[in-house]
């Protein structure tokens, strides 16, 4: 059980610290090369998109379990350690407030007009 905490702790601080990476990324402070990197990193990580697809058995995860934790820790030694403090507690408090169901219903829409536009790409494409 105590591993299942610990787990469970870890996670929520890389939550954090990826939100954190993805503030600090808009941040003009910031210098350009630990902006690429932790627009990548935040990027790949909240994108559906994989490397290596997680249908794949063992490799499909893998690539989330090294990819990301190494790109967030490469992005958090080069953000300045002042600002990223700034950064991660503005990620603490904006974990702490409610989410927005207007923000992620405009998201599903998005994505499920996405899809709908693909299908009916596909089907205009291979219909002839």
């Amino acid at each position: 059980m105590q591993v299942l905490g610990q787990l469970k702790r870890w996670a929520k601080i890389a939550r954090r610290d990826l939100h954190a990476v993805y503030l600090a990324a808009r941040d003009p402070r910031v210098p350009w090369h630990a902006k690429a990197v932790a627009l990548f990193v935040t990027a790949y990580a909240f994108s559906p998109i994989d490397l290596i697809p997680d249908f794949v058995p063992v490799l499909g995860y893998l690539d989330d379990l090294v990819i990301v934790p190494i790109g967030l820790w490469l992005a958090i030694r080069l953000i300045p350690p002042d600002i990223l403090e700034e950064h991660r507690a503005a990620a603490e408090r904006a974990a702490k407030e409610p989410v927005s169901m207007v923000g992620a219903a405009l998201m599903i829409s998005v994505w499920l007009m996405l899809a709908i536009g693909a299908v009916l790409l596909a089907f205009m494409l291979y219909s002839h």
